[in-house]
């Protein structure tokens, strides 16, 4: 059975758990790494289609500045996961590119496995993948936290996730949804296993809410 460490380490053979902490572009989902930029993965017509059309544009309502990234889909198999996205500067506009060398520099990727009203599996899941970033990380800082659910005004919908801070100010997070089941099928949410793997950048536009 395939070991499920749905982070890849490209440094996987060096055994300081110190240098995976420090440097978050050594982490991978499905071969992509923060730091690389999507026109390895996607074509630039591919992108600017995403990002006019994406699935989510409105997910991010409740930050101070919900358009400066945009999350991107890549519509795409893969071996491990059920869906793969990116977070990148929104160059749907010019508004929030500073340096044009930044231009789809990848910021953040998550990767998600559905489990549609399992959320028990999803757990034994999310605690397999723990474990062992556990193992990698011991003197990281780690944090748990059980929430509702930010988009559902009812209370009934959770997060339910642990994250490790890495000394790069980035973040390690893997967590369940579980939306409540109206509310999910109204508004034809997807809900499971997710593990992301966020930028400093990132953090901080995250938490200006």
């Amino acid at each position: 059975m395939k070991k499920l460490l749905l982070l890849l380490f490209s440094l996987f053979l060096l055994n300081s758990p110190s240098v995976f902490a420090d440097d978050i572009s050594d982490f991978e989902i499905e071969g992509m790494s923060i730091g690389d930029s999507l026109l390895d993965y996607l074509s630039e017509g591919e992108i600017l289609e995403r990002i006019e059309h994406g699935i989510d544009k409105n997910s991010y309502f409740y930050l101070k500045e919900p358009n400066k990234f945009i999350e991107i889909y890549l519509r795409k198999e893969f071996p491990t996961y059920d869906d793969v996205s990116v977070f990148v500067k929104n160059n749907s506009t010019s508004k929030y590119l500073t340096n044009k060398n930044e231009k789809y520099i990848i910021l953040a990727l998550r990767g998600f496995i559905t489990y549609i009203e399992d959320h028990n599996s999803c757990i034994q899941k999310r605690d397999e993948i723990i474990e062992d970033l556990s193992k990698m990380f011991p003197n990281v800082q780690r944090r748990d936290e059980l929430r509702t659910h930010r988009v559902d005004p009812s209370g009934n919908s959770i997060t339910d996730g642990i994250d490790f801070s890495l000394d790069s100010g980035g973040v390690v997070d893997a967590q369940c949804s579980n939306y409540e089941e109206n509310f999910r099928i109204l508004n034809k949410y997807s809900e499971g296993f997710s593990i992301t793997v966020v930028s400093a950048e990132t953090i901080r536009w995250f938490k200006d809410k």
